[in-house]
């Protein structure tokens, strides 16, 4: 890739999170190198480090990006269920969470797993746990009102949906489902089936 000639003011720092994050689309978290983010981002290899300690670091504020993105996307998708402000059914909230989960985690190649990365959490950042915050806050309410607010059938409920989600999202990266020649909208719609169901099916377990 050509180096860029010159950055605004201060925008270096998005710019190599944004690229790393491009990175882990393509490779994986694992894969990720600060080294190749600066050679793509077009500065020296000792640049990142004057806004990332190490690459830890960097895979932190990768992570919150991710949060933050993710957390809006999915309250977009549940408002857009109550254009009138009106009450929206707890059930059809969780599906168009999931929906919005694996077009996220399908165009971005990551979600819950860089977000709540172990080797990220055990870092304490305190960024990074309000971050995570944000994603539950953002999944949880939905959840509650199905289960009547059991909150333990509440995350049981939410890690089945996002796993179909993700699972989906990741069939669908991998080209398992080319031959059907689905799209993310598709693997989003099924996800939401999905989530609909449990979530149904919760409902009824717990009235």
């Amino acid at each position: 890739m050509p180096k860029r000639s010159s950055y605004h003011h201060g925008d270096l720092k998005a710019t190599l999170v944004s690229t790393a994050l491009e990175m882990i689309a393509e490779q994986g978290m694992a894969a990720l190198s600060v080294a190749e983010v600066a050679r793509r981002a077009g500065v020296s290899t000792a640049a990142p480090y004057r806004h990332f300690a190490s690459k830890q670091a960097l895979l932190i504020a990768c992570a919150i990006a991710a949060a933050n993105a993710l957390a809006a996307q999915m309250l977009q998708a549940q408002e857009a269920l109550r254009p009138q402000g009106e009450p929206t059914d707890p059930v059809e909230a969780t599906a168009a969470a999931a929906a919005a989960y694996t077009r996220f985690a399908a165009e971005n190649g990551s979600g819950l797993d860089l977000i709540f990365a172990p080797e990220l959490q055990d870092t304490g950042d305190e960024d990074l746990l309000q971050a995570g915050r944000t994603v539950m806050d953002a999944l949880l309410p939905s959840a509650l009102e199905v289960t009547g607010g059991d909150a333990r059938s509440a995350l049981e409920l939410l890690e089945r949906q996002i796993a179909a989600a993700h699972g989906y999202a990741a069939l669908l990266r991998s080209g398992f489902l080319s031959r059907r020649h689905p799209t993310v909208d598709d693997v989003a719609s099924h996800a939401a089936a999905i989530a609909r169901s449990l979530a149904r099916e919760t409902r009824a377990s717990t009235d």
